[in-house]
């Protein structure tokens, strides 16, 4: 009699990715205050950023007129009355340490309120969406447009949502380069199509980027790309103004049956929320704030509106879902009397008192931003030239920056070694004297080649101070301070 062995069956492996595919976010449209207050920031940030270039300033004349201005060809930024050369960059490094002050005050007042309202990435994906809603529809009707098969109206919707995404988006990138260069000017080259390829180059690159990003990156841009969501744990407290969910009035959540009145449902140890998930359907980034606060939660508000909506329809009171604080949070859901808001807090002190110290210094500095600029740059290569009668020759490359709008005339000076004197290269100004008359055109730096000249008898050492002064016919004086070399006695 034989024995039969049975092989055992192996189970087949199938190959899985280490990653989950992006499930789309639908948002659904929704009415109320927030959305109200989001509308109006968009047409706010969108007016100012297509406006802004075709505003007009006086600055006399040869000067650009444009209001804001990047002229990175002649090295000059515009914003107004404020004109800033290349050297004054501490300006911008000032504006930028304000506004990472104001960011981190705002967050710390109300959480990712900059993130919900004004930043770009959230304007303009608003935009694209309320775009996608009107051509195809609202949540529901665009994820069956999704998921159904291709067709003549399928493709018709995409293309017409498309096509108006691409106006948009060049509309985006065409006005970004408006404030790199005088805007009527390259809208007249992008019509007789006379515009530089540099120029076009841009443009299509923001398009792109602004089609991508808007379009289809949307959320991920601010759960992925974006660094804030990180460091925004690190900027609230228990006192700062988020979205947040009352657990302990919506808590058990289940579905409202018709027939089911409240003390029902109370008997029943349920809550205000109906489970209707109108609240994750709105999300532009498509959580379920009754998990609590998360990473992509971008402080927008949507959420509120929609529950808000939901409970005035079901009658019961408002505010399921709505901007709280920590503190009264704990309170409520211990039963207690919620403390008022406390919004003077130590962080919200120190980040309102660096807004102050900077900006202020920001102002001070410009009220008192001189006209003129001088650099010094001492030959190297020889470092001494020993003269006929024994005295001593140095070489400088004297830079005069003129900022201001008229010709000016200048006396320069000098104070080092003893007996030193000055000579000009060129324009016969070769002889030595104690000063010198120069002169710079408006907005423009003068380059001079300059020879300080001393006695040997004056030196000292082999290195000593020499100060250059440059003074102004109205009195403006600037002065650099570098060394006079010498032979080794």
């Amino acid at each position: 009699m034989s024995t039969v062995t049975e092989t055992p069956k192996v189970k087949k492996r199938t190959a899985q990715s280490l990653f989950l595919k992006q499930s789309k976010v639908y948002p659904k449209s929704v009415h109320g205050r927030f959305r109200r207050i989001k509308w109006a920031a968009l047409a706010a940030m969108l007016a100012l950023y297509y406006v802004l270039p075709w505003i007009r300033w006086d600055r006399g004349p040869g000067a650009p007129d444009q209001a804001v201005l990047l002229d990175i060809e002649h090295r000059r930024f515009y914003l107004f009355f404020i004109e800033l050369w290349p050297q004054q960059i501490y300006y911008l490094t000032g504006a930028l340490i304000l506004a990472a002050l104001a960011l981190f005050l705002a967050t710390s007042l109300a959480g990712r309120v900059w993130c919900g309202y004004a930043c770009p990435q959230t304007v303009w994906t608003d935009l694209f969406v309320w775009v996608e809603h009107l051509v195809e529809g609202e949540r529901g009707e665009r994820i069956r447009l999704d998921q159904g098969k291709w067709t003549a109206r399928k493709l018709g919707r995409k293309l017409a949502k498309n096509a108006i995404w691409l106006g948009i988006a060049l509309a985006t990138g065409g006005a970004w380069i408006f404030y790199f260069t005088d805007a009527p000017t390259l809208l007249g080259q992008l019509v007789r199509f006379e515009a530089s390829s540099t120029a076009v180059g841009f443009i299509a690159l923001f398009t792109g980027t602004t089609w991508l990003l808007a379009g289809f990156a949307r959320e991920q841009v601010c759960t992925y790309m974006c660094p804030w969501p990180r460091f925004q744990s690190a900027m609230i407290d228990e006192d700062s103004l988020i979205v947040t969910y009352q657990e302990w009035r919506g808590e058990g959540r289940a579905p409202l049956r018709k027939s089911q009145g409240w003390e029902e449902r109370e008997a029943a140890g349920l809550g205000d929320c109906i489970d209707c998930f109108n609240c994750v359907q709105v999300c532009p980034a498509g959580i379920d704030i009754r998990d609590g606060l998360q990473m992509q939660c971008i402080g927008c508000g949507l959420c509120v509106d929609a529950c808000d909506e939901i409970m005035t329809r079901i009658g019961r009171p408002t505010g399921l879902v709505t901007f709280d604080t920590q503190t009264r949070q704990s309170a409520l859901a211990a039963g207690d009397t919620p403390p008022a808001h406390r919004l003077l807090r130590p962080r919200v002190i120190v980040y309102a008192l660096g807004m102050l110290v900077v900006g202020g210094a920001i102002v001070v500095g410009l009220a008192l931003k001189p006209g003129l600029d001088i650099s010094v740059l001492r030959d190297r290569a020889p470092l001494y030239v020993a003269l006929a009668d024994g005295s001593v020759r140095n070489a400088y490359t004297f830079k005069i920056a003129n900022m201001t709008r008229d010709p000016r005339d200048y006396a320069l000076t000098v104070e080092g070694p003893a007996g030193a004197t000055l000579a000009v290269a060129g324009e016969g100004q070769e002889e030595r004297a104690a000063s010198r008359r120069l002169s710079a055109a408006p907005d423009m730096v003068a380059t001079y080649r300059i020879f300080v000249t001393a006695p040997r008898t004056a030196l000292q050492a082999p290195s000593q101070p020499l100060t250059l002064t440059l003074t102004s016919a109205n009195g403006e004086t600037a002065s650099y301070r570098t060394v006079f070399m010498g032979p080794t006695n």
